[in-house]
Protein backbone atom coordinates (compact mmCIF):
# COMPACT_ATOMS: atom_id res chain seq x y z
CA UNK A 1 0.00 0.00 0.00
CA UNK A 2 1.39 3.27 -0.88
CA UNK A 3 1.71 6.67 1.36
CA UNK A 4 -1.44 7.95 -1.01
CA UNK A 5 -3.67 5.69 -0.51
CA UNK A 6 -3.15 5.64 3.60
CA UNK A 7 -3.16 9.38 3.51
CA UNK A 8 -6.37 9.31 0.84
CA UNK A 9 -8.05 7.01 3.88
CA UNK A 10 -6.85 8.94 6.49
CA UNK A 11 -8.52 12.26 5.35
CA UNK A 12 -11.63 10.07 4.46
CA UNK A 13 -12.06 8.96 7.77
CA UNK A 14 -11.79 12.09 9.65
CA UNK A 15 -15.18 13.39 7.63
CA UNK A 16 -16.67 11.04 8.94
CA UNK A 17 -18.91 12.43 12.01
CA UNK A 18 -19.14 10.22 14.76
CA UNK A 19 -21.12 12.43 16.58
CA UNK A 20 -24.30 14.88 15.84
CA UNK A 21 -24.91 12.99 12.57
CA UNK A 22 -28.01 13.91 11.00
CA UNK A 23 -29.92 10.72 11.87
CA UNK A 24 -28.78 11.71 15.68
CA UNK A 25 -30.09 15.08 15.48
CA UNK A 26 -33.25 13.84 14.18
CA UNK A 27 -34.05 11.88 16.64
CA UNK A 28 -32.68 14.07 19.33
CA UNK A 29 -34.84 16.86 18.37
CA UNK A 30 -37.69 14.41 18.00
CA UNK A 31 -37.30 13.30 21.74
CA UNK A 32 -36.61 16.85 22.93
CA UNK A 33 -40.32 18.10 21.31
CA UNK A 34 -42.11 15.30 23.06
CA UNK A 35 -40.24 16.53 26.45
CA UNK A 36 -38.03 13.39 26.66
CA UNK A 37 -34.65 14.52 28.62
CA UNK A 38 -31.66 12.91 27.96
CA UNK A 39 -27.89 13.63 27.86
CA UNK A 40 -25.99 13.15 24.19
CA UNK A 41 -23.02 11.38 23.85
CA UNK A 42 -22.64 9.95 27.35
CA UNK A 43 -19.80 8.98 28.32
CA UNK A 44 -20.05 7.77 31.64
CA UNK A 45 -21.00 3.88 30.82
CA UNK A 46 -20.01 1.73 28.02
CA UNK A 47 -20.08 2.60 24.22
CA UNK A 48 -20.65 6.35 25.53
CA UNK A 49 -24.57 5.88 23.24
CA UNK A 50 -25.40 8.81 21.27
CA UNK A 51 -28.70 9.68 23.73
CA UNK A 52 -28.92 8.29 27.12
CA UNK A 53 -31.85 8.71 29.39
CA UNK A 54 -30.02 8.69 32.61
CA UNK A 55 -33.19 8.71 34.93
CA UNK A 56 -34.74 5.43 33.37
CA UNK A 57 -31.23 4.25 32.82
CA UNK A 58 -31.80 3.97 28.90
CA UNK A 59 -28.96 4.07 25.88
CA UNK A 60 -30.09 4.65 22.49
CA UNK A 61 -27.79 4.04 19.47
CA UNK A 62 -28.25 5.70 16.45
CA UNK A 63 -27.07 3.58 14.13
CA UNK A 64 -25.77 4.38 9.92
CA UNK A 65 -26.56 0.82 7.90
CA UNK A 66 -22.52 0.50 6.41
CA UNK A 67 -20.80 1.57 9.56
CA UNK A 68 -22.31 -1.23 11.95
CA UNK A 69 -22.73 -3.61 9.39
CA UNK A 70 -26.29 -4.29 8.32
CA UNK A 71 -27.16 -6.86 5.95
CA UNK A 72 -23.16 -7.23 5.80
CA UNK A 73 -22.52 -9.95 3.25
CA UNK A 74 -24.13 -8.18 0.86
CA UNK A 75 -23.26 -4.87 1.35
CA UNK A 76 -19.33 -6.07 1.18
CA UNK A 77 -19.79 -7.00 -2.22
CA UNK A 78 -19.91 -3.38 -2.90
CA UNK A 79 -16.95 -2.25 -1.75
CA UNK A 80 -14.22 -2.00 -4.37
CA UNK A 81 -11.35 -0.42 -2.43
CA UNK A 82 -9.24 -1.88 0.08
CA UNK A 83 -11.82 -4.57 0.93
CA UNK A 84 -10.25 -6.49 3.24
CA UNK A 85 -9.21 -3.63 5.48
CA UNK A 86 -12.97 -2.12 5.40
CA UNK A 87 -14.73 -5.59 6.06
CA UNK A 88 -12.28 -6.19 9.39
CA UNK A 89 -12.81 -2.93 10.64
CA UNK A 90 -17.06 -2.93 9.80
CA UNK A 91 -16.50 -6.66 11.41
CA UNK A 92 -15.14 -5.29 14.38
CA UNK A 93 -17.57 -2.68 14.64
CA UNK A 94 -20.55 -5.55 14.90
CA UNK A 95 -18.15 -6.86 17.77
CA UNK A 96 -18.04 -3.94 19.56
CA UNK A 97 -21.69 -3.09 18.85
CA UNK A 98 -22.57 -6.36 20.33
CA UNK A 99 -20.00 -5.98 23.55
CA UNK A 100 -21.34 -2.71 24.44
CA UNK A 101 -24.96 -4.21 24.10
CA UNK A 102 -24.27 -7.11 26.27
CA UNK A 103 -21.96 -4.69 28.98
CA UNK A 104 -25.43 -2.06 29.35
CA UNK A 105 -27.25 -5.18 29.64
CA UNK A 106 -25.71 -6.73 32.61
CA UNK A 107 -25.42 -2.75 34.07
CA UNK A 108 -29.43 -2.26 34.21
CA UNK A 109 -29.56 -0.68 31.06
CA UNK A 110 -32.26 -1.14 28.87
CA UNK A 111 -30.75 -0.92 25.13
CA UNK A 112 -32.25 0.25 21.78
CA UNK A 113 -30.55 0.55 18.18
CA UNK A 114 -32.23 2.25 15.56
CA UNK A 115 -30.87 2.14 12.24
CA UNK A 116 -30.41 5.38 10.21
CA UNK A 117 -32.95 4.84 7.39
CA UNK A 118 -35.43 3.66 10.12
CA UNK A 119 -35.02 6.69 11.52
CA UNK A 120 -35.12 9.12 8.66
CA UNK A 121 -38.37 7.06 7.29
CA UNK A 122 -40.17 5.73 11.01
CA UNK A 123 -39.18 8.44 13.47
CA UNK A 124 -42.59 7.92 15.01
CA UNK A 125 -41.72 4.29 15.39
CA UNK A 126 -38.67 4.89 17.13
CA UNK A 127 -39.99 7.22 19.38
CA UNK A 128 -42.75 5.48 20.33
CA UNK A 129 -40.02 2.17 21.27
CA UNK A 130 -38.38 4.55 23.15
CA UNK A 131 -41.38 5.84 25.29
CA UNK A 132 -42.34 2.21 25.59
CA UNK A 133 -39.22 1.44 27.07
CA UNK A 134 -39.78 4.35 29.74
CA UNK A 135 -43.28 3.28 30.29
CA UNK A 136 -41.62 -0.06 30.87
CA UNK A 137 -39.02 1.47 33.81
CA UNK A 138 -42.07 3.52 35.16
CA UNK A 139 -43.75 0.20 35.91
CA UNK A 140 -40.74 -1.06 37.72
Amino acid sequence: MDNHTAEQRHKNMQAIKSKDTSIELLLRKRLWNEGIRYRKNYNRVCGKPDIAITKYKIAVFCDSEFWHGKDFEKSVERIGTNSDYWQLKIKRNIERDISVTNALTEAGWTVLRFWGKDIVENADDCINKIKEAIEGKDRK
